[in-house]
């Protein structure tokens, strides 16, 4: 049986994303990093990929875009390392979206994830996911009052 979810065409939507991500190029040439045409329908096929796979559904390119622009001036992605890592963050923020049963909103995600790779990870795609990212996950499941809280002491944590 095929899936009815979306009555809008999926290439209207691909389009739109596509334009919103060629967009952001302006942005992102300040610090050294272009996407080609390839390198968006990359990107645009690695979201559809994870939104398929998590069960989620979005219009446009927005979370792309908001990925692309803040981590953009991170010292750790570069040209050679640039579309492979976004679409790696890309993947890693559709899975915490779900494995922190919406709890986090979509920019609170998206800081944390620049101020942790940029810092804490430097640069460590896979520190930030199984240390940090599911530190929160972990923490929301449980109850902590301050899941973003990732630094502090396990105990009493759900308890303030």
């Amino acid at each position: 049986m095929k899936n009815h979810l979306m009555c809008i065409p999926g290439s209207i939507i691909t389009k739109q994303a596509f334009i919103e991500i060629q967009q952001i190029n302006e942005e992102t040439l300040e610090y050294g990093l272009k996407l080609s045409e390839k390198d968006i329908k990359t990107i645009i096929k690695t979201r559809n990929e994870a939104l398929s796979s998590s069960g989620r559904v979005e219009f446009g390119g927005g979370i792309i875009t908001k990925i692309i622009s803040s981590f953009c001036d991170s010292p750790y992605i570069l040209q050679h390392n640039y579309i492979e890592t976004i679409d790696d963050l890309i993947e890693t923020f559709y899975y915490y979206k779900n494995e922190t049963m919406e709890e986090v909103s979509d920019d609170e995600l998206i800081n944390f994830m620049k101020e942790y790779f940029d810092n804490k990870c430097q640069g460590d795609l896979d520190l930030l996911r199984y240390k940090y990212l599911d530190k929160i996950a972990h923490n929301i499941k449980y109850g902590a009052i301050d899941y973003l809280n990732v630094d502090g002491d396990e105990e009493g944590d759900e308890e303030e």
